[in-house]
């Protein structure tokens, strides 16, 4: 098969190395890729988002499947696109149409969508510049932290936990003013949800679906989960805390509901849905919907699998998920993700990395890096993720902080408590 992956992120890289081990694979392209992804795959300088471009060397390379890895280009109708065009009638894409994306494209309407269709979530309130005294007034009446949502989409940076109620409806005010420009013409206010985090990984052909693994990510800059949000800066799987009986109740509670009410709703869905939850008192509820696979997570869970990823998909794509065998190895594996020093706030590309070829118990996933003559250069803000397992939580960690300590580049920064809290 003739593969084209979008997105040049660690999620990405992850994707392309499992599925470079396939033997069904003919040729992987990686659009735009970065240094890690130029190692198992073509990169192509295309934008994920340039549908126009992705059609033609779709066309142009005769390609059998296209990987949606980013949000972005799904939320904004790669797939309509692509499938009205009728230039690929036997193209199989992962990831959903502009109607199933909307799960992650909008707070207000997956929330909707969980209320139609009986999925735990938390009590909010959708507020636009018309109800903005409405949105205040359920500020006040929330006991703190109050959560506000942008509605759209923004690179993981539009939720804010406030606690004083006056400053919260100041933030209600300047997230419609624009501080997340159009994806926060929309705010969704959540009431504070109390547990641990978690997310669950699943893959869908619209019927049947394979739940891929849980995983438990890090968002905040600082040790103690203290400072800004982030994309992630490290991951663990399995969750310690989700035993047997927590991950029934995700299945039967969440996932279950989820896939039978797109059905119901007539809304086709085939690819990745990631189910963002809090574990309140043993219980499941929904924080968000993801409808790709999620970044540091993907740099964890892909290396459980114990399957071929590409005839998972393929078979995805025929609605055949059903005879799929989807096993998870043993153990477990732990990332730490190597920050540019100022992350998430400004940081400088272009310094070299430097140790890769020293670390020998990891996978290496590539982030934010791109390649000079035979050097490797910081580019992005989340550079490397160290993905290790081991047959204990501790063993996966320890050798995963192993090797990224070999691993340097001008103020590399990573978080030293990944996976301390549950341990």
């Amino acid at each position: 098969m003739r593969v084209l992956l979008l997105g040049g992120g660690g999620r990405e890289h992850a994707l392309a190395w499992k599925i470079s081990r396939s033997k069904r694979l003919t040729k992987l392209h990686v659009a735009p890729g970065n240094a890690g992804t130029s190692q198992v795959a073509e990169n192509v300088n295309i934008r994920p988002t340039d549908f126009e471009e992705v059609s033609r060397f779709v066309e142009r390379e005769a390609i059998d499947m296209l990987i949606v890895g980013p949000e972005e280009p799904l939320v904004e109708g790669i797939r309509d696109y692509l499938e009205a065009s009728g230039k690929h009638p036997s193209l199989a894409i992962v990831g959903p149409g502009r109607a199933g994306a909307a799960l992650e494209g909008s707070k207000e309407f997956a929330k909707a969508f969980m209320a139609r269709h009986g999925i735990p979530t938390a009590a909010h309130l959708s507020v636009t510049r018309e109800n903005l005294a409405e949105g205040i007034a359920f500020l006040q009446r929330q006991r703190p932290p109050r959560v506000l949502k942008a509605d759209g989409l923004a690179a993981g940076k539009g939720v804010l936990i406030v606690d004083d109620p006056a400053e919260a409806a100041r933030e209600l005010e300047l997230m419609l003013g624009g501080k997340f420009g159009k994806a926060g013409e929309r705010v969704v206010i959540e009431e504070f949800l109390r547990g641990i985090e978690l997310s669950v990984f699943a893959l869908t052909d619209g019927r049947d679906y394979k739940i891929l693994g849980a995983a438990k990510d890090y968002k905040r800059v600082g040790e103690g989960d203290t400072g800004l949000n982030t994309g992630g800066m490290g991951a663990i799987t399995p969750v310690p805390f989700a035993d047997a009986a927590f991950n029934r109740k995700v299945e039967e509670r969440v996932v279950i509901p989820t896939i039978e009410g797109l059905r119901a709703d007539g809304i086709p869905y085939k690819g990745f849905i990631f189910f963002g939850l809090m574990n309140v008192g043993g219980d499941p509820f929904v924080i968000e919907y993801n409808v790709r696979l999620g970044d540091p997570e993907t740099e964890v869970v892909i290396p459980r699998l114990n399957v071929d990823l590409l005839s998972l998909l393929d078979a995805m794509d025929k609605g055949l998920l059903r005879e799929m065998d989807c096993e998870l190895e043993a153990g477990y594996r732990a990332a730490v993700m190597l920050t540019a020093g100022g992350y998430p706030g400004p940081y400088e590309k272009g310094h070299v990395i430097t140790g890769l070829d020293d670390v020998r118990e990891s996978l290496v996933f590539h982030a934010g890096t791109t390649s000079r003559d035979d050097a490797v250069l910081t580019s992005g803000g989340r550079v490397i993720a160290v993905s290790a397992r081991g047959d204990t939580l501790e063993e996966a960690l320890q050798r995963s902080y192993n090797d990224a300590e070999k691993i340097h580049f001008e103020g590399r920064y990573y978080r030293r408590d990944i996976g301390r809290d549950v341990k």
